[in-house]
């Protein structure tokens, strides 16, 4: 779904000069974190935790559906937006290239295997073979990111950048034959949503944190749910998954196109009403949003051993009280993931120096937290 100058890296993104030396970089005053951003990480993960530990409470319960709808409709697109826009001084320099291998290339490589043999484990699939080109559960992320964080300085070049991307994602909706390899249709249909965050200044975040719109997200988010609650029993909402092709959900073709503009539209004004709320000074939680990449790759863990322990089987835990129940112990656990100590024992697997495989004639940017 990641340091920086008023702007805080979000996943996996890069930051700094890419030929900067030592000596220079040792007299370069250090460059404030923007809390804004940091706040925005944090509570988008927290989203991404609670909305998987809604998923098995989705059977039998609208309620539950509508709420998971709404977050699956702008918590991942919030994400890739705001790494859009920090990847837009990625220029595929050697220091840019290195970050982009020690942050998401070596992470997806080591969860992938770790998702794997952990899915083994629980016997969900205990002949599942390790696969690179098959991510697992969360990992897809990472393949997705390196894959369109290298297309960014063509995106610089394209006459008109956006609705190339939303050609693309569309087409892709019409192509069953894509396939699963490195999760390409998602990483096509998600594409949209990297190129916007490209396009976007600090202006357009200032925009959407004034006081009218904060007042305007307001119904806007409670319009939404009504929606969702009324679209459950008429709606796959996979397609805010933007996983499969229009054949693979059992609709008409046509639906794919029309699917891709209605949801990017509809997630735009989404993620837009969540930065309205985020909060842009200091709080508790904003230095959280620098370990976002520790507690996104490791809440997954818990999600999964929740289901083979058992922890859904009690009837209780599908009542009101059980979804509230699951939402705090999802809110609290990721928040855990992403402290200071837990990003510290991680931090070789997740945010490698890995300078002895790199030769010193361009020093790569300097670490902060990978993603957000």
């Amino acid at each position: 779904m990641s340091d920086t100058v008023t702007t805080a890296r979000p996943v996996a993104e890069e930051t700094g000069a890419s030929r900067e030396t030592e000596q220079g970089a040792a007299a370069r005053p250090v460059r404030q974190r923007d809390a804004f951003f940091d706040n925005a990480k944090y509570l988008a993960i927290v989203l991404v935790a609670v909305g998987h530990a809604w998923e098995p409470l989705r059977p039998g319960s609208r309620a539950v559906t509508a709420l998971y709808m709404v977050v699956y409709a702008f918590h991942m697109p919030a994400f890739i937006i705001v790494s859009g826009y920090f990847s837009r001084t990625f220029d595929g320099s050697p220091g840019r290239l290195k970050r982009l291998v020690t942050g998401v290339a070596v992470p997806y490589v080591v969860f992938e295997t770790a998702y794997t043999l952990f899915t083994r484990w629980t016997s969900q699939d205990p002949d599942r073979p390790v696969s690179l080109l098959d991510p697992l559960y969360l990992t897809w992320f990472l393949a997705a990111l390196f894959v369109w964080r290298l297309t960014t300085p063509l995106w610089r070049h394209v006459r008109w950048p956006l609705p190339t991307a939303l050609v693309i994602a569309m087409l892709a909706t019409l192509s069953p034959s894509i396939g699963h390899d490195l999760d390409l249709q998602r990483t096509l249909q998600f594409l949209p949503y990297f190129v916007f965050g490209l396009l976007l200044r600090p202006e357009h975040f200032r925009l959407v944190r004034r006081r009218k719109a904060r007042l305007l997200a307001v119904p806007v988010g409670a319009g939404a749910l009504g929606v969702a609650y009324w679209a459950v029993p008429r709606m796959n909402y996979a397609w805010f998954f933007h996983a499969d092709s229009a054949r693979e959900l059992a609709a008409p073709f046509w639906y794919g196109p029309v699917m891709t503009l209605a949801s990017f539209g509809c997630s735009a004004v989404l993620v837009a009403c969540f930065l309205a709320w985020v909060p842009g000074r200091r709080t508790w939680f904003t230095a959280l949003g620098a370990g976002t990449l520790s507690g996104y790759l490791l809440h997954g863990f818990v999600a999964q051993a929740a289901k083979y322990w058992g922890w859904y089987e009690p009837a209780w835990v599908h009542g009101p009280v059980g979804v509230l129940a699951a939402t705090l112990v999802a809110a609290v656990v990721v928040t855990a993931l992403c402290t200071t100590s837990v990003r510290r024992v991680f931090r070789c697997v997740t945010e490698p120096g890995m300078a002895w495989a790199f030769g010193t004639g361009n020093a790569a940017p300097p670490r902060g937290d990978a993603r957000g």
